[in-house]
């Protein structure tokens, strides 16, 4: 017979918690808000608290090398297998340096990210769902994942980056062979070998673009970070190789994941749907409420720099920490009737994009997107239904909280 221990582990790698992962979220919450689970490797924080403490403090809780800790478990004979997976998350990229490191890629990427730049932007946005709902509409219906929530920010990120449009069917498969590994530190090796070769085929392609924009560099946040300096130094061919998949895999997933989840959650809560449409200067604010109800990026990774104290339980140099942020943004301390969806929540300081340093550099171009995405279905597509009630999670991806299909009619 297990031990409750036992068979919370295997609750929280089961295909049921990434499904339906809020009762199990709150259980720990309450029970055991830092838990031990061997079978991800690595402490579940599931407080709000606790979330932000691992958020601000980058000297006990860093980015640099947590990803690289997977092949750690492997054996010796089959990690040797994977040395260009981990020499790539052994160096410091965007998403896996600290401090300077960090403080100098994020000041050159966020040069291209801001407000203004962004702004200017949303003409285009506009311009790409408008075209995206026109061949919805001829046909009746979508696949609200595939037609719009994949498709606009990849099309997006194509023209910020400066990369051919047509190539953006490779940076799809890319990116969820890059992120089905992580979220579990014990991953099994053919997920591992699927991430390594998307890795090297990546790299190849980066490396060639980077040579076309020192050739010929144009107005885009690639020719920028080719030629750029901060503090006098040049960016490596490393860093931003580095940087550059950061971009291609973190610029469109939580994107993705915001307006795919929104979609569903408005037209499942027909009431919410309804408050809405008679008043859409709600938008902003059900923008705010689907990120804290069903947060895009479920969990985050640390690795634990130095021996620490969180929440009452020792933490020592060298673990693994799991931020399960759908848990904090669902923690009653900081919510009212945290499982309640309320587009016209007051009080909603969720954390879904992080804290800190570490905030994310998208999550202005993210929420730009969804704006100009809701308020095109809001003014075309009043008739918009979903043909079934029950979604259809992907489940391939534990970082991630993501449908794998949302089709609707119109």
């Amino acid at each position: 017979m297990q031990s409750p221990a036992s068979a919370m582990d295997e609750i929280l790698i089961s295909k049921e918690f990434l499904a339906d992962p809020y009762p199990i979220l709150r259980q720990l919450r309450e029970e055991n808000p830092i838990y031990w689970c061997e079978s991800i490797g690595g402490w579940i924080v599931t407080r709000y608290d606790d979330m932000v403490t691992t958020f601000r403090d980058v000297t006990s809780y860093s980015n640099e090398g947590r990803l690289a800790r997977v092949v750690e478990y492997l054996p010796s004979e089959s990690r040797a297998r994977f040395k260009a997976f981990e020499d790539h998350y052994r160096t410091k990229g965007l998403l896996h340096s600290d401090p300077p490191d960090h403080t100098r890629l994020r000041a050159l990427v966020t040069k291209s990210m801001t407000a203004s730049m962004v702004e200017a932007m949303r003409g285009r946005i506009q311009t790409i769902v408008d075209d995206l709902v026109n061949t919805g509409l001829d046909k009746g219906g979508m696949d609200v994942i595939a037609d719009i929530a994949i498709a606009l920010p990849f099309a997006v990120l194509a023209r910020i980056l400066g990369t051919p449009p047509e190539d953006q069917h490779l940076f799809k498969k890319w990116a969820d062979d890059l992120l089905s590994f992580q979220g579990v530190n014990k991953p099994g090796e053919e997920i591992l070998e699927r991430a390594q070769k998307a890795l090297v085929e990546i790299r190849a392609y980066l490396a060639d673009l980077i040579i076309e924009k020192r050739r010929n560099p144009r107005e885009d946040l690639m020719s920028l970070l080719v030629v750029a300096e901060s503090e006098g130094n040049r960016l490596s061919q490393t860093e931003l190789i580095n940087t550059g998949i950061t971009l291609l895999v973190a610029g469109h997933e939580t994107t993705t994941s915001l307006i795919g989840n929104g979609i569903y959650l408005l037209l499942r809560h027909t009431d919410q749907w309804k408050l809405l449409r008679e008043d859409p200067s709600l938008l902003n604010s059900a923008i705010e409420e689907i990120l804290r109800y069903e947060s895009p990026v479920a969990r985050q990774p640390r690795l634990v720099k130095q021996d620490a104290e969180l929440g009452g339980k020792q933490i020592h140099k060298g673990d693994m920490v799991f931020q399960m942020l759908n848990s904090a943004n669902r923690d009653p301390a900081y919510f009212i009737d945290p499982d309640r969806f309320d587009i016209q929540r007051q009080k909603n300081r969720h954390i879904a994009f992080g804290v800190g340093i570490h905030f994310c550099v998208g999550a202005y171009l993210a929420r730009t997107e969804a704006q100009v995405v809701f308020k095109t279905v809001l003014d075309r597509l009043s008739s918009i239904r979903l043909v079934e009630e029950k979604p259809t999670w992907d489940l391939t991806k534990p970082n991630s909280r993501m449908l794998k299909t949302l089709p609707v009619l119109f």
